[in-house]
């Protein structure tokens, strides 16, 4: 009696074990988390830190810009907000965490 398939290949074609398989799929998620880490989430980190150092050094006569655009020179810091004057006496209360950046002394003349 003859079969389609010689016992060779149908030897050929069962299942491996899957030890090895499993072994770098662990190695490929370490590898792929380590990527994630090092590419998003430390960076990111690095971020906020530095704006929460900016926040925390901000004092009355800062040159500031907020996330909304808005410069002008800091008039009164609390602990939540802080006073921006964007005109002669044009005062906006926004809150310390809306500060984007810091600029430097004498970039805000017309205030």
């Amino acid at each position: 009696m003859s079969f389609p398939i010689s016992p060779v290949l149908a030897q050929a074609a069962a299942p491996q074990p899957a030890s090895s398989g499993s072994l770098q799929m662990i190695i490929m998620m370490v590898v792929l988390f380590g990527l994630m880490y090092f590419m998003m989430i430390r960076p990111q980190a690095k971020r906020q830190k530095e704006h929460r150092a900016l926040i925390a050094g901000l004092a009355k006569g800062d040159e500031v810009v907020t996330n909304g655009g808005i410069a002008g020179r800091v008039d009164e810091v609390g602990e939540t907000f802080i006073t921006v004057e964007i005109a002669a006496n044009v005062k906006v209360k926004v809150q310390k965490g809306s500060v984007q950046q810091v600029l430097p002394k004498g970039s805000l003349k017309s205030v």
